[in-house]
This record gives structure tokens, C-alpha cells and sequence, in this order.
């Protein structure tokens, strides 16, 4: 096992295109862990290694690697950063000791970044800021960071200063040993030089800043840094460590991942500020009986107890469930409890996940992230622990899925691949959602982005060889009635022998909305014998699932069966369910039917300069705005709007805010669709049927 105080469980994190897996390449090279530098572009990084990232040279899925440095055990966790794979990297962020936050000034804000950093601070992460393209980066880097930080509301302090910018940046100056290192562009080695001339101002005032906030972070050192002591090495390290532990300082760091310059200074900042496991301090659950706060230190010799924060399905270890040893230890051949499922469990193989390879293990303690094999019946955000000092942790964070689309299997052998493999897929991914709809009986995946369901859909067909169609979904409209009406509903056949023959009169009327259907017998004396009476029903239900303006379901009608007529030789369940039927469309025809559409309550999240923009977006597309609420430099928009109109939304949200808008929606309620549309889904609606009666 690895000694918890040596332990270090990193995040990598910031928005697309930071640099988040080149950095973890070149600190994975750095440490003598690959032998040559992995790069994504080139497809021979060992952290995105899937095809689906490859071919598009972004993280998809969370990817880990150990290393080793100064005798300290790293454990690397490489992060999606653009928003459609946001959910993952939140989920994942309860594994974290804490994270090296990746900053791109000339990319400047966009809402992941805010999204994460907000995750962060809610969490109490503790976090290192590495600006890691400096060899892109203009000159005066400094103006676009302290924007950046000003929205954070984050304060942070310079560790480093550049040493030249884009083609000539060559090293930084370091402000806690004040020498320059200057990096001679052979595989990260470096010599250290005095400050250049026309940096040391700039490198004196940060250097009287950054002590001013390591002094802020301790009375004892306040006092003898106001007394006009110098605060020793030894001090100052110790006070950036306690202001990152506190959550109060964010130090700055520079770099290039591409050229190997800062690296080394980067993984000695992580060991010597970021919280080892021993500084987790103790999680926080509840007994899963009593419900009681339940807690566990971060000890080895404590009651085992972990959190399982993803779900991997591996092509050749089968699930793989991945967790944080949050205290005691966990072993090959032990057996555990999940409390979630009141269930025990016996731990087979476990391993350390190292790219796509796994190393196995025998056992792993408090503070390691370890991944165990099949295990029969664990999900992600579940607890397994010791059944004789049982606690359960809370579980993932809930992200409502943002765009649908209608799956249309290519092939009968696709279709009874896809739910299966779908299943498969959602245990990996808690935000895929899969369903039928009753109405359109069309298969409906969901998921938070169209990009999201495309990877979706290329994994299909390379991992469980299903291939479909994607297509945008049925709206699932509804039809009603606005008024009363009654009518004769007779069936009469004759054709030799024994007839049919049913008479029903039946009344509509409307019900309130979401009220469904009700139908009432209010037949007396006879008129129509009892045991006709549910065929009459069963041929009004009948008649309101096939609609009757444009083959939608009908809803909110009240039914009342209140006269008719019977004959004792010819009438029969058949003739009586079809008499049902007739006389409900005859009435229907009178009681002016009206389409219902699907209208979704939304809360889109837009910086303060967009939401004009997506305000007139939304009253464009027949929304109604109902409130707006400030949150930070961003503003929260309630608005209702129609399915119809927001089938695409995210695309077109990304495209107005410039990637800063995020939303999430949910049905709200049925409304009557305006005349002059309703016009036009009745047309489509019929032409559709016609093309398919053809068929």
C-alpha cells in the first residue's frame, strides 16, 4: 500500500482546448513514466485513448495514470472539458485530493471553466493554476489572467513569471527561490540564472505581494512579517501550502506542456501544496439504518469504506467499478456490503487503472483510487463498506439530459442489439437516457449534447456492433376537444345469417388539462345490456388513441354512455365496441378538437452581455419569459417554451452565448397549439399516413 501522507489524487481541470491531457503527457514524461512524449494529435497519448477521441482530438471519458516524484505517488485523473462531458468530470471531482486548474487567457472565460470552478469551490477543492501554452500566449499574459480570476472571484498569487512569450518563451522566474530557470529545450532540463534585467521589477513586486498573502494566511507569521523579518524558505512554503489547504490562495504557475518547460517546478508544486490523503480529513456520511451522520478518517486501520464514482464496461475485465478508498483498506478475496442495495459483495481482482492498461493489485488503502472487477451489483454513486461498521455516502449529482433524438435501428439484428448494448452504455454514463415513447413508439436517446450522441452512436457500433440512424424525435402531441357534443354511434350489418347490430348514444365533454379520460355509464332500464357496456368502452379507447384530426391520442375527455338500443338475436360485443367507436368520432367532429403540444419549463444560465440575444431568441420561438434571476456575471432565465421549438436548443445556445449558455428543461404541460400550425401538423400528419398506407 501506499503511504497516505505520500499521496497525492490530482484533478486535472479547465475548459476545451486548455491543454488539460498534453499536460498530463508531459508530466507522465517528466517522470520517467513513458519513455516519449504522448501526443493527442499524433494518437499515441496513453490518457485519450479511445477512437472517438482520437478522431477528434478531445477527452471524452476521465482517463487515470499513477507516477512517482521525489518519493511522493501521484495519481493523475485527466478531465473532459467542453460542456457536452462536463457531467462526467463533476461526478468525478469527489475522487480529487485536490486539482491543477488550467487557465488559456487567450481563450479567455468560457462557462465551463466558471461551471468548474464553481463545482470546485462547493467541493473545497484545493487548486493549483498552471497557464500550460505558453508558447501560444502573447506577451502580457498577466491583464487576461487577472480578468479571468476577477470573475472567479479567486485570488490568486504568482509563483512564476514568464520568461519571453510565444516562439521566445524559454522559462519562468521563480518568485519563492527568485532565480530564473531557464529551460535549454532538451526534455525539460533547466539551469538556473538570475532574473533578467528587464524582469525584476515586475519580479520584485510580485515577490512583495506573494509574501503579503502568505503572511494573511498565519497570525504567527503576520506578526513576523509586519515586525519586518524575512520570512524563511522553509515559511513561505509552508504558509502557500496552508493558504492552498484553506482554500484562500490560488498560486500561478506557467508553462509549456508541448516544449517541457515549467513541469518539473509543477510537479513539485503539487507535492509540495496540494493535499495529501492524509489531509482529506474525514468523509462525511450517514448509517444506512439509522440515518445518523456517520464518519471515517483517512486511515488505513479504520473500518473499510469506499466510494464508487464510475463505472467502466472494459472489453476484456468485463465492469470495472472504480473507486476512492476513503478509509481502511480493501483486499483480493474480501467481502463487502453496499448499503444502497442492502447487498454483500466479494471483491475479485482490483487493479490501478494506468491509461487503457491495468495493473493488478493485491490491496490498496485509505486515499488510493483503485478499480475492482465484476462486481455483481454496483452502480456508480453507490458505497460498498466493512457490514459490520456500515456508512453510505451520498450519491452522483443528477444532470438532466439537454437534446433527444429518435434512434431508427438500420437492420432487425440492430434492433435487439441496441436496448442491450444502451443498457451497457448507461451504466458507464449516468446521463444517457433511453426510452420508448408509448405514442410514437419511436426509441428516444437523450444525452447533453448532439456531440455527446454521436460518440454514443459510433460506440454502438464499434463496441456492440448495432448500428443506427439518428433522427430528430416526434413531437408528441396530443388532441382534445373545447366544447360538448353528443351523438349516435348504430352499427347495423346484415349479410345472411346472424347480423351485427349495437345503437349508442354518447355525450363528450372536455376535462381539465393532464385530467386524461374518464368514462361514465349513466344507461337505466336496460336500454343497453350490462355486459355490452365495456365493449362500448374499449371502442371509444380505441377511437382516442387513433385521433381523429391527425392521428394523435386524444385527451381530457369526459365520456358518458347514456342511451341506446339492443337486439336480442344480432347485437354482440364486436358490434357494440365498433358502434362505441362511431359515435365517439361523430361527437368528436361537433366538439370543435384542438391539437395539444408539449411546453417545457426552462432555465438557461447566459452571461450578463448575451441575454438580449436569447431573450428575443426565445419570444421568437413563442416562449414566455417568466423571471430572471443575477447570479455572479451571469444571469438565470425561467422561461416556458414549446418542444417544438426547442428541439435543437444547445446547438443553437452555444452558437448565441459563444459557448458560455448552458440550460436544462423539463416537461412542464400541455397548451392548445395556434391555429395556423395546428393547420400544418394536421397536413404533415396525414400526408405521413397516406405515404405509409402506400407503403
Amino acid at each position: 500500500m501506499i503511504e497516505i501522507e505520500k499521496l497525492r489524487n490530482v484533478g486535472l481541470l479547465g475548459q476545451g482546448g486548455t491543454g488539460k491531457t498534453s499536460l498530463g503527457e508531459a508530466m507522465l514524461f517528466a517522470a520517467g513514466v513513458t519513455q516519449r512524449l504522448g501526443r493527442v494529435e499524433e494518437g499515441t497519448s496513453v490518457l485519450a485513448f479511445e477512437p472517438e477521441e482520437i478522431k477528434r482530438q478531445i477527452s471524452i471519458s476521465v482517463a487515470f495514470h499513477s507516477l512517482a516524484w521525489k518519493k511522493s505517488h501521484m495519481y493523475l485523473i485527466d478531465t473532459p472539458g467542453y460542456s457536452t462531458f462536463l457531467a462526467e468530470t463533476i461526478q468525478c471531482m469527489r475522487a480529487f485530493g485536490g486539482a491543477v486548474f488550467l487557465l488559456s487567457p487567450s481563450a479567455g472565460l468560457r462557462v465551463e471553466t466558471e461551471q468548474l470552478w464553481s463545482r470546485a469551490n462547493e467541493s473545497n477543492l484545493s487548486r493549483l493554476i498552471f497557464v500550460s501554452k505558453m508558447e501560444r500566449e502573447k506577451s502580457n499574459v498577466e491583464e487576461a489572467i487577472e480578468a479571468i480570476l476577477g470573475a472567479l472571484q479567486a485570488k490568486g498569487i504568482y509563483l512564476q513569471l514568464p520568461i519571453g512569450a510565444e516562439e521566445g518563451f524559454k522559462g519562468v522566474v521563480d518568485l519563492v527561490l527568485m532565480k530564473a530557470l531557464i529551460f535549454t529545450g532538451d526534455g525539460g532540463k533547466f539551469s538556473q540564472a538570475e532574473i533578467p534585467d528587464e524582469l525584476k521589477t515586475a519580479a520584485e513586486q510580485k515577490r512583495v505581494q506573494l509574501l503579503e498573502s502568505v503572511a494573511e494566511t498565519d497570525d504567527a507569521l503576520l506578526e513576523k512579517y509586519l515586525d519586518g523579518q524575512e520570512l524563511s524558505l522553509e515559511e513561505v512554503k509552508l504558509g502557500i501550502r496552508g493558504g492552498v489547504l484553506k482554500g484562500k490562495l490560488f498560486p500561478i504557475l506557467f508553462g509549456s506542456a508541448f516544449r517541457q518547460i515549467g513541469i518539473p517546478q509543477l510537479l513539485d508544486a503539487v507535492v509540495e501544496y496540494l493535499p495529501s490523503g492524509l489531509d482529506a480529513g474525514e468523509a462525511e456520511g450517514k448509517n444506512p439504518v439509522t440515518r445518523e451522520a456517520e464518519k471515517r478518517p483517512p486511515d488505513p486501520a479504520a473500518p473499510f469504506s469506499a466510494y464508487v464514482f464510475k463505472t467502466i464496461i472494459d472489453p476484456f475485465a468485463g465492469k470495472l467499478s472504480v473507486m476512492r478508498v476513503l478509509s481502511g483498506k480493501i483486499a483480493t478475496d474480501m467481502t463487502v456490503y453496499n448499503p444502497n442495495k442492502d447487498a454483500k459483495e466479494k471483491i475479485g481482482q482490483i487493479f490501478r487503472l494506468e491509461g487503457k492498461k491495468q495493473e493488478p493489485l493485491r490491496e490498496a488503502g485509505a486515499g488510493e483510487i483503485v478499480a475492482a472487477a465484476k462486481l455483481k451489483d454496483v452502480s456508480s454513486g453507490e458505497t460498498l463498506c466493512d457490514e459490520r461498521a456500515p456508512i453510505q455516502y451520498d450519491g452522483l449529482v443528477h444532470f438532466s439530459s439537454l437534446i433527444s433524438f429518435a434512434l431508427e435501428p438500420k437492420s432487425k439484428a440492430d434492433e435487439e442489439k441496441v436496448p442491450q448494448a444502451l443498457q451497457k452504455m448507461m451504466e458507464e454514463d449516468p446521463t444517457i437516457e433511453m426510452h420508448r415513447d408509448q405514442q410514437t413508439r419511436e426509441f428516444i436517446l437523450s444525452g447533453m449534447g448532439q456531440l455527446h450522441i454521436e460518440v454514443l452512436v459510433e460506440k454502438l457500433k464499434r463496441k456492440y456492433g448495432a448500428e443506427v440512424e439518428l433522427k430528430a424525435p416526434k413531437v408528441p402531441y396530443k388532441e382534445t376537444i373545447k366544447a360538448a357534443a353528443s351523438s349516435q354511434g348504430k352499427y347495423k350489418k346484415q349479410s345472411g345469417g346472424r347480423g351485427q347490430y349495437g345503437d349508442t348514444w354518447i355525450k363528450i365533454e372536455p376535462l381539465p388539462r393532464g385530467k386524461g379520460f374518464e368514462f361514465v355509464d349513466d344507461i337505466v332500464g336496460g336500454a343497453i345490456p350490462r355486459n355490452y357496456i365495456p365493449a362500448v368502452e374499449k371502442g371509444i379507447r380505441e377511437a382516442m388513441a387513433e385521433g381523429y384530426l391527425a392521428r394523435y391520442t386524444m385527451v381530457d375527455v369526459r365520456v358518458t354512455l347514456y342511451d341506446g338500443s339492443y337486439h336480442d338475436v344480432d347485437s354482440s360485443d364486436m358490434a357494440f365496441k365498433i358502434a362505441g367507436s362511431m359515435g365517439f368520432k361523430s361527437a368528436v367532429e361537433k366538439a370543435k378538437p384542438v391539437i395539444l403540444e408539449p411546453v417545457m419549463l426552462m432555465e438557461i444560465a447566459v452571461p450578463d452581455e448575451c441575454m438580449g440575444d436569447v431573450i428575443g431568441d426565445l419570444t421568437s420561438r413563442r416562449g414566455r419569459v417568466l423571471g430572471m434571476e443575477t447570479k455572479g456575471h451571469s444571469q438565470t432565465i425561467k422561461a416556458q417554451v414549446p418542444m417544438a421549438e426547442v428541439l435543437k436548443y444547445a446547438q443553437d445556445l452555444h452558437s448565441m452565448t459563444s459557448g458560455r449558455g448552458g440550460f436544462h428543461m423539463e416537461f412542464s404541460r400541455y397548451e392548445e397549439v395556434p391555429p395556423h400550425l395546428s393547420e400544418r401538423i394536421i397536413k404533415e400528419a396525414r400526408a405521413a399516413a397516406e405515404a405509409q398506407h402506400k407503403a
